[in-house]
């Protein structure tokens, strides 16, 4: 791959996005909520035009489709974290979103140990784009919760189970999927 390829527009996006999670966390632990979401909001934003322009410009790459997961993951991650630390989410929902992550990313790894060549066998499926909206969008909404005052618990309670069940579902199809592509013997593909 040449190098300019390397540097498209979907990819700049993304490690902008990964440049931004350090930028919340400091926002965020200096109690600069207004701050924090906004970068949250840009970096989710940037979530959803990087894969956009991907497509649409026919900029897919390896590296974009690597780095692209480990961006959501790194802000989402980080994210729940924060949130369940100052406790504006349930520790027990936070938990769920970083093991799942956990498993996954694991996963993933053992696959690649064993051989399977997972860039190409596992593709991003409906219910974990949509988890991943909803996660987003979660943080955004307890972030605006905060910021400006307003308390609506029985609105962030289903928010916060729609999500935990759309994350666990996600998680759930991502270990069926691994079992399936996992071999018989190391090496074999």
């Amino acid at each position: 791959m040449a190098r300019d390829a390397i540097w498209t527009v979907p990819n700049i996006l993304t490690i902008i996005r990964i440049l931004l999670t350090p930028v919340f966390v400091m926002a965020y632990v200096s109690e600069n909520f207004n701050l924090a979401w906004i970068l949250f909001a840009i970096a989710g934003l940037t979530d959803a035009l990087d894969g956009f322009l991907a497509r649409i410009w026919n900029q897919r790459t390896q590296l974009g489709a690597m780095l692209d997961p480990l961006a959501d993951k790194a802000l989402l991650v980080t994210s729940f974290i924060c949130l369940a630390v100052k406790g504006w989410i349930p520790p027990w929902f936070m938990i769920l979103v970083v093991s799942r992550d956990v498993i996954i990313i694991g996963g993933l790894a053992v696959l690649s140990f064993w051989g399977v060549d997972v860039r190409s066998r596992i593709k991003p499926i409906w219910i974990s784009k949509f988890t991943t909206a909803a996660q987003i969008l979660l943080v955004i909404f307890v972030m605006l919760q905060h910021t400006f005052d307003f308390n609506y618990p029985t609105i962030l309670t289903a928010f916060v189970w729609i999500t935990a069940v759309a994350t666990f579902l996600s998680g759930l199809a991502y270990v069926r999927k691994g079992f399936e592509l996992f071999p018989e013997e190391p090496g074999e593909k």
